[in-house]
């Protein structure tokens, strides 16, 4: 460009933004401060606008602009954030979203188009003709109260009952319409709700009432005291879940579902992540 094409382009922007970009007071023009921050901004938004059009052509080999993963709270964090570590070293374009969610609401993400996957589908939706669903896991849950909690004495197997006269924690189910899905709850009882199972494993470690944790969420902290496992005259307490996504011809899948299920497929991580360790709610 010409000096005398660049000065006037210049005096133009000068003119648009109504500032002086360059001290001209003597021989040699030098920026003004408020000439160094358009540089700088300038070169940001450059950079921007390269990255959205590598972003851009990138979607368009079939990477989803953003991928949304429900995740159960019976799900192990730990394994999620590993997938998501894997999934990042592909260096997608997609942006990777993940929603903590229980019970029914794992699911009703999904359907509702707030979700693309759900990890740990615990209600039954094989009547959905639009969704698929795959077989993710059992998680076997154990009666639990701390120590000074007045069951922790109590004669086993602990009757219904017995049970009912104290209070329960209770994960609430996140579904956002409707009453959502109660588990392990007796008429009459007193309930303490709570939005996560990190905060159901420590309201019952400080004693603030009883119920069912996950056995492996639970075991560490029975294992050192802080917990007493309690067996119950019901029937034993066991979830089995699923991984669901909505049906779309194997051709016209985006590639950023196709990598989750390819790991789906595999034992060792379905495995992990069902397997709730204490670890994984710290």
């Amino acid at each position: 460009m010409a000096p005398s094409a660049l000065t006037y382009r210049v005096r133009q922007i000068e003119d648009a933004l109504d500032v002086l970009l360059f001290d001209r007071s003597s021989r040699q023009a030098r920026l003004t401060e408020a000439g160094s921050e358009l540089i700088r901004e300038g070169q940001r938004l450059l950079a921007e606008i390269d990255a959205v059009a590598n972003r851009v052509k990138r979607v368009a080999t079939g990477w989803e602009a953003q991928f949304t993963v429900a995740v159960d709270s019976i799900i192990n964090r730990t394994t999620v954030m590993e997938l998501c570590e894997a999934f990042f070293a592909l260096n997608p374009p997609t942006r990777l979203r993940i929603r903590a969610e229980t019970l029914s609401g794992t699911l009703d993400a999904l359907t509702s188009g707030l979700a693309d996957l759900a990890l740990g589908v615990v209600v039954d939706a094989t009547a959905n003709a639009g969704l698929q669903m795959k077989p993710l896991g059992a998680q076997r849950f154990v009666f639990a109260v701390a120590p000074h909690h007045s069951l922790a004495k109590a004669p086993e197997p602990l009757t219904d009952q017995v049970i009912r006269q104290h209070r329960i924690v209770a994960a609430a189910d996140s579904v956002q319409r409707g009453s959502g899905l109660t588990v392990g709850l007796l008429g009459g009882q007193d309930v303490f709700t709570v939005t996560t199972m990190q905060a159901k494993l420590e309201a019952q470690l400080r004693g603030l009432g009883c119920g069912f944790l996950p056995e492996g969420l639970a075991q560490p902290y029975i294992e050192t005291g802080r917990l007493v496992a309690k067996r119950v005259e019901r029937q034993e307490h066991q979830v089995h879940a699923s991984y669901a996504w909505r049906k779309t011809p194997t051709t016209s899948r985006g590639r950023a579902l196709q990598w989750w299920l390819d790991q789906l497929e595999h034992n060792n991580t379905r495995n992990a992540l069902m397997c709730m360790r204490s670890n994984d709610t710290e």
